[in-house]
């Protein structure tokens, strides 16, 4: 009987002998991770994204020119997370219509569960107006008529923003799932990619062993090139080409 129970002691793993040359037998133990905490998350009242006007209210919109700054260069609106922990960040600008509000509303309501999670927007209604003449107008005849309106988009900025007691796996390929139908590129990032992002971009800057930078090429005029250059080039430092964003370029 004895020999019986002293055969599964050999199985579990010893250390060395310890004093009288006894050896010590010891079972493993396994560590969990500690669940998230979400002590600091409140639900709102209403948390699906709200409906978003095709026109804007006002009396009158004014017919503005095409003004492509507007979504040239990084963006200095909603570049921080407020509400929740996860979100769609652009990566380049580039103008949102109203069927492209509907479609993140759509989607993201649909597989929103609005007890434990909630959605809301970070970019305004459409507002800015966009015109258009009929087709096999003549030339002349002076601005044409508003078709219909836009929201402009900086790169760097959050277009929605989701939380609640969820983690990011969750709501994750909901996010891409929207990312993919947006005019430009974007992705899906929670607050700490997000962090980790920017702390790889800075340590690039800062590890660069390139002493030729496009920074100090414009500031030299080498080769004279500030002849072939916008002044955009030299604000923006060429990390912004037009609309897009170029994030290898230091």
């Amino acid at each position: 009987m004895w020999k019986r129970l002293s055969r599964p002691l050999c199985l579990f793993p010893t250390v060395s002998a310890g004093p009288g040359g006894a050896k010590i037998l010891y079972a493993g133990l396994k560590s969990y991770a500690l669940p998230p905490d979400y002590s600091g998350i409140s639900i709102p009242d209403k948390p699906k994204l709200k409906f978003v006007d095709k026109v804007p209210a006002v009396p009158k919109v004014r017919r503005e020119f095409k003004n492509l700054s507007d979504i040239r260069g990084p963006s200095t609106e909603a570049t921080e997370f407020t509400d929740g922990q996860y979100g769609i960040l652009a990566l380049g600008g580039g103008y949102l219509r109203w069927g492209h509000f509907e479609m993140m509303r759509l989607t993201i309501n649909r597989h929103l569960n609005p007890k434990t999670m909630f959605a809301v927007w970070r970019v305004p209604a459409p507002y800015k107006a966009i015109t258009s003449k009929g087709l096999g107008k003549r030339m002349g005849g002076g601005k044409g008529s508003i078709d219909h309106y836009v929201t402009a988009v900086k790169c760097g900025r959050l277009i929605v923003e989701m939380g609640g007691y969820c983690e990011f796996e969750e709501v994750k390929g909901i996010l891409e799932q929207v990312a993919k139908k947006l005019p430009f590129p974007a992705q899906a990032v929670s607050r700490q990619s997000l962090k980790e992002m920017r702390q790889e971009e800075e340590e690039r800057a800062r590890n660069n062993q390139n002493p030729w930078t496009f920074e100090r090429l414009i500031t030299s005029n080498m080769m004279g090139c500030r002849k072939y250059l916008s002044p955009y080039d030299l604000q923006l430092k060429g990390r912004y080409w037009g609309k897009f964003f170029l994030p290898k370029r230091v």
